[in-house]
C-alpha cells in the first residue's frame, strides 16, 4: 500500500474554528506535518497550488483568504527538515514555461536526493489568466494539448544531459512551444521527477495513463474505486506500460475512534463544521449557478432548474454536467428526506474512512487487495495535526498485517512507489 498526505488548505476541507487549527503559511504547520507523514514512512507530501485568489457572487471567497505560499519553495525548505519523504508540488502547465519549470523541478530533485514529483494541473479560465501577461487565452479544449506538450518539452529537457554528465543541445519545435537551448542542470537523481495527474474526465484518465507515474483521484465507495481502477489501468497497455506502473491513489479523509459509534458521531461532527449553513448556500450555488441567499440551508433543495453553465463563481474548477449533478442530489435528498445543508454533506464531501482503528486498516486493505486502489492520499481536517492519530494508531495496524512499509528501502520517491525510471531518449531497455 502506498500512502501520501496533503497539506489542508483551501476549501472547506479545514475544520477552520477547532481550537487545535494552526498557521497556513508559517513553515512551522508544514514541517509538522511532513515530519509526521515520514516518521509514518509515507511515499510523498502534496502541496497544493492556488494562482488567484477565487471569487463567489464578486466577493474573494472567505475561505480562502489564509493564503497560500508558492508550492516548490516550501518543499525546497522541506527538503531540509526531512531524509526519505517525497515532495509534491502542484504546479499549473497553462500559466508557466517549460524551460523555467524544468528547472526548477530539476533543482528539487538535486536538493533533495531524488524525491521529486510534479502534480500536472490545468487551467482555461480566463479569471485566473489576468493575473498573466497572456490571459486567458486558451481554450478549455486545449488545456490537456497544451500540458502534454509542456511535459513533453520538459522531459526534452531533463534528458538533454546524459547520464554520464555531459550537456547536449535540446530543440523542441511544437504547437505551442518553440525553444531550443541548452540545459543548466545535469540529470536529476531520478532522472524526471515523479508526475502526478488528477482527473476522472475521459481526457483526464488518458493524459494520466500515457504520461503520469500517479493519479490523484476522487472514488466515493469500493465499488466506484475498483471500476475506475481496472479503467485507468486497462489504457496503459497502448502506451507500452504496464499496470503497475501507474498508480491510482484516491483522495481520503480518516475519522478514527474507541468504538464505531464513536468514530461515527466525530465523522457527522466533522462533517457538520466542515459544511457550515453558509457553506452548504455557497455550495449549491455553484451547481445552480444563482443567487439563493433567500433560501433555507435546513430547509428543501431549490424547485428551480439549474444554469447550465453557472458563472457565479470565478477561479474554480469546474464540476462537471452540473444541470445532472442538481439531478441527482434532488434524487438523493428526496429518497432520505434531506434539507440543502444536510444535502450537500451527504454528497459533496470526500470519501471517509470512519471506524476503530482496527476497522480502518483493514478496510484500507481491503480497497487496496480488491483493486479499487494502490494506495491512498490522506487529507486530514486539521493544520497542521490531522495525521498524527493516523501515523500513531493505524499505520502500525497496517504494518502487521503486512499491507505496508516498515522502513523505507530506498532513497528516491520513484523507489517508494515501484514506479520504472525514465530512459533518456536514444537509450533502450526501461
Amino acid at each position: 500500500m502506498h500512502l501520501a498526505a496533503h497539506f489542508p488548505g483551501v476549501n472547506n476541507t479545514t475544520v477552520w474554528a477547532d481550537p487545535d487549527s494552526g498557521s497556513q503559511i508559517e513553515f512551522a504547520s508544514f514541517e509538522h506535518l511532513a515530519r509526521t507523514a515520514e516518521r509514518g514512512l509515507f511515499d510523498f507530501f502534496f502541496l497544493a497550488e492556488g494562482l488567484r485568489l477565487r471569487e463567489h457572487k464578486g466577493r474573494i471567497h472567505d475561505l480562502d483568504v489564509v493564503g497560500r505560499p508558492e508550492s516548490i519553495t516550501v518543499l525546497n525548505a522541506l527538503a531540509a527538515v526531512t531524509e526519505r519523504l517525497g515532495l509534491a508540488a502542484t504546479v499549473n502547465a497553462t500559466f508557466n514555461e517549460p524551460y523555467e519549470l524544468a528547472r526548477r523541478f530539476a533543482t528539487l530533485d538535486h536538493l533533495s536526493g531524488g524525491r521529486a514529483a510534479w502534480y500536472v494541473v490545468t487551467s482555461s479560465d480566463a479569471f485566473t489568466g489576468e493575473n498573466f501577461r497572456r490571459g486567458g487565452y486558451l481554450d478549455r479544449a486545449e488545456r490537456y494539448t497544451r500540458a502534454a506538450e509542456f511535459l513533453d518539452a520538459a522531459r526534452e529537457l531533463w534528458d538533454s544531459w546524459t547520464p554520464d554528465g555531459i550537456p547536449r543541445p535540446f530543440a523542441h519545435r511544437g504547437r505551442h512551444f518553440d525553444i531550443a537551448g541548452e540545459f543548466t542542470l545535469p540529470r536529476s537523481p531520478q532522472g524526471h521527477p515523479v508526475v502526478i495527474q488528477a482527473g476522472d474526465s475521459d481526457e483526464g484518465r488518458e493524459f494520466a495513463a500515457s504520461a503520469a507515474d500517479v493519479i490523484f483521484t476522487r472514488q466515493s465507495s469500493l465499488e466506484d474505486g475498483r471500476a475506475f481502477y481496472a479503467d485507468v489501468k486497462r489504457r496503459l497497455a497502448k502506451y507500452g506500460r504496464r499496470p503497475g506502473d501507474l498508480k491510482v491513489m484516491p483522495g481520503v479523509g480518516v475519522v478514527l475512534g474507541d468504538t464505531a459509534a464513536e468514530a461515527r458521531e466525530r465523522a457527522a461532527e466533522i462533517r457538520r463544521q466542515q459544511t457550515s449553513p453558509q457553506t452548504a448556500l455557497l455550495t449549491l450555488e455553484q451547481i445552480w449557478g444563482v443567487d439563493l441567499s433567500s433560501y433555507d440551508p435546513d430547509g428543501p433543495l431549490p424547485d428551480i432548474d439549474p444554469v447550465a453553465d453557472p458563472a457565479l463563481t470565478q477561479g474554480r474548477t469546474r464540476r462537471g454536467d452540473t444541470v445532472a449533478i442538481a439531478e441527482k442530489w434532488r434524487a438523493l435528498s428526496k429518497e432520505k428526506g434531506l434539507s440543502i445543508r444536510e444535502t450537500v454533506i451527504e454528497a459533496g464531501g470526500r470519501h471517509f474512512f470512519t471506524g476503530t482503528p482496527e476497522a480502518v486498516a483493514g478496510e484500507l486493505d481491503e480497497h487496496v487487495r480488491r483493486e479499487a486502489a494502490d494506495g491512498f492520499i490522506l487529507v486530514p481536517h486539521l493544520t497542521p495535526g490531522g495525521l498524527d492519530e493516523f501515523v500513531d494508531r493505524v499505520v502500525p495496524l497496517l504494518q502487521e498485517r503486512g499491507a505496508f512499509r516498515t522502513e523505507y528501502r530506498g532513497t528516491t520517491l520513484r523507489s517508494h512507489l515501484g514506479v520504472p525510471a525514465p530512459v533518456p531518449k536514444g537509450m533502450s531497455g526501461r
